[in-house]
């Protein structure tokens, strides 16, 4: 495909401090390759040299996971304007699929790469590459220098009368303002770069490279959407997920945002912290009063992300929140809302109609999904505060239970998006409705749930501890684990079977092993 040899990704990560620097010459690869070229923010080209040096290492880093991810072999080589990504050979439309989901990324191109010159040789390799593309179609032939221009000797408008009075015998007409098809040259010392293709990416900064938050979510249209405009802005997220309506309403949470963890966070491991809300919510309903609910419920909220962020070393809250909305969301509200932490709070969304969240939610490939979560209403009063004063709410918070939310942040579930896998979640065949009397029943959920209760017999092995030994468990046991909704257990008895070890998860969780055990006649500690 290509006359000089593609870049290296190991030998040429480095970047030329200016235009007067001459490029280095590529070196070749060990495998057939296509080229991609890519083209970064012009946000990026704006910075200091040094903050333009960190943020193009972090976006390679990007693009080499996203190419990972897909199992596409790949070689990189940067420069001073451009980045190029050698593709093995019949992969690249997968590559520039997800490389355009790369933030920092404005747009991408597959190019063919020949050496030249003259003027002459350029025109002649321009004929041989375009004659066809352009055959009966409007067209506009585009060059400009780059890199070094002092060392290139042609003009980009003599290249473009000269190549396109060659192309006209094969095409429809000259069009310079709407061209059907534009043949575009990039011309360096001794290299030029053809192509015809263009395709937009995102833009914005490089994830990552403006620190860490932590986004609430719901999985439905607007905080999806809202996590993805910080992430567009370089900032790496986690996503912390106050479960008010069970198991189903967690599961539907996570697929909406492994959706953006997947197709959006390259470079990074988003990992989704999932609180179970359902003695935060009894409390708050036993003594807060009714109208008050929705803007308390949102306080607990944001002091639930303040105590994630501090400990994954997040910098701010971000929520999808839109003026008016709903009635929590109000300005008088929100002021009070914000109030319940220092913490700075983002809402990329506050200005946004709905119809503007959700063709964005199409975008980004959460709408399907989201579509389908449905909403929590038991908290939802008939009549609600629209004006409420911080001094009432306070007020009312007096009668809430501190210790009740530190119990359900200390007890939370974390999961990894990108490594998880749904599917297993759900495997008939990794579930279990029955306990046999020598299998070994683990309990995966905290310390103080199993002091609490578990299940006679049961050893406590919290998940984040049982994700990292189960490798060295004994391969001739049978296990039986579970945990507060079947979500954690069912993630671990996958990757234990991956082992070779033979391990279930009790469907249901820890109600349903309650149920079973008093069906069954057994003591149970704490009951």
């Amino acid at each position: 495909m290509q006359d000089t040899p593609p870049g290296s990704e190991d030998a040429h990560e480095t970047e030329h401090a200016g235009q007067g620097k001459p490029e280095k010459k590529p070196v070749s690869v060990e495998f057939d390759a296509e080229r991609i070229l890519v083209r970064f923010s012009g946000e990026i080209t704006t910075k200091a040299p040094a903050t333009r040096r960190r943020f193009l290492t972090r976006m390679v880093r990007n693009l080499k996971d996203a190419l990972k991810s897909q199992s596409i072999r790949h070689q990189v080589l940067r420069t001073h304007s451009r980045i190029f990504i050698d593709v093995e050979t019949g992969h690249v439309g997968q590559a520039i699929d997800c490389l355009s989901r790369v933030f920092g990324v404005q747009s991408l191109s597959r190019i063919l790469e020949r050496e030249w010159d003259t003027l002459e040789d350029l025109v002649a390799l321009g004929g041989e590459i375009f004659t066809e593309v352009v055959r009966d179609r409007s067209f506009a032939v585009r060059a400009r220098k780059v890199g070094d221009r002092r060392r290139v000797s042609i003009q980009s408008d003599e290249l473009q009368r000269e190549l396109g009075t060659v192309l006209l015998s094969s095409a429809r007409k000259v069009s310079l303002k709407t061209p059907e098809v534009t043949a575009a040259i990039e011309v360096a010392p001794e290299r030029a770069h053809f192509f015809s293709d263009r395709t937009a990416a995102e833009g914005g900064l490089p994830l990552a490279c403006e620190g860490r938050g932590v986004a609430l979510v719901s999985g439905g249209f607007d905080s999806p959407v809202a996590a993805w405009l910080l992430n567009k802005r370089g900032v790496e997220l986690d996503y912390v997920f106050c479960n008010l309506g069970g198991r189903n309403h967690q599961l539907e949470t996570m697929q909406v945002m492994k959706v953006v963890a997947d197709l959006w966070s390259y470079g990074t491991r988003p990992h989704l912290h999932a609180i179970d809300f359902e003695d935060v919510s009894r409390d708050l309903q036993s003594g807060v009063t009714t109208r008050y609910w929705q803007i308390v419920l949102k306080r607990l909220m944001m002091r639930t992300a303040e105590a994630v962020a501090a400990e994954r070393g997040a910098s701010a809250i971000v929520t999808g929140e839109a003026v008016g909305q709903v009635s929590s969301q109000t300005l008088p509200n929100l002021s009070v809302i914000s109030a319940a932490t220092p913490m700075p709070i983002f809402r990329p969304l506050i200005g946004f109609n709905k119809e503007e969240i959700i063709t964005l939610s199409r975008k980004i490939g959460t709408h399907d999904l989201s579509a389908t979560v449905g909403e929590y209403c038991a908290l939802v009063p008939n009549r609600p505060a629209t004006r409420a004063t911080l001094a009432r709410i306070e007020d009312e918070e007096k009668s809430l239970n501190p210790e009740i939310l530190e119990r359900a942040i200390a007890e939370r579930s974390v999961f990894d998006l990108r490594s998880l896998d749904l599917a297993s979640l759900d495997r008939p065949d990794i579930q279990t409705d029955s306990i046999g009397a020598h299998e070994v029943v683990l309990d995966l959920r905290s310390k103080a749930a199993y002091e609490n209760w578990h299940y006679p017999g049961a050893l406590f092995l919290d998940f984040q501890n049982a994700v990292k030994t189960y490798p060295h468990m004994d391969k001739n046991a049978s296990y039986v684990l579970y945990c507060e909704f079947g979500l954690k257990s069912g993630h671990l008895a996958e990757q234990m079977r991956r082992e070779g070890l033979r391990a279930s998860h009790f469907a249901g969780g820890t109600q349903a092993l309650i149920r079973y055990a008093d069906q069954n006649g057994l003591a149970t500690p704490g009951r």
